[in-house]
């Protein structure tokens, strides 16, 4: 693995269906805390051939972001509302409920870059 993007898909690829995590949660385990934003544009630049389930990472409220293309907050909504996941009159998701984390988190530690490294800081 040779870049933070693929560190990110590799650990989105992991989530499992039904489950979710936030940008935040993503880029911590990274071992980048401060590369939430990093970790939505690894996920906005994936296309269908990296086969990331990008739709399962979302905000730190449990809702979807808003951003780039105005389809794709109904889109991701759509996606995770087929794998079960139920969103309240806020249009977020209850984390206590939905939020996956890896069993062994340290698998997924990226050491390729600081965080000074970042396209976003």
């Amino acid at each position: 693995m040779n870049n933070f993007y693929d560190a990110v898909y590799r650990l989105v690829r992991d989530i499992p269906r039904g489950r979710v995590m936030t940008y935040g949660q993503v880029a911590t385990i990274l071992g980048s805390p401060r590369a939430a934003r990093a970790v939505g544009y690894a996920l906005l630049m994936c296309g269908k051939k990296d086969r990331v389930p990008w739709q399962r990472v979302i905000n730190a409220r449990g809702g979807i972001s808003v951003g780039g293309d105005p389809d794709r907050p109904r889109l991701q909504r759509a996606l995770l509302e087929k794998e079960r996941v139920k969103f309240n009159e806020e249009d977020c998701c209850d984390l206590r409920k939905y939020r996956w984390e890896p069993a062994k988190p340290d698998d997924y530690y990226f050491e390729g870059m600081d965080n000074t490294d970042l396209p976003f800081r």
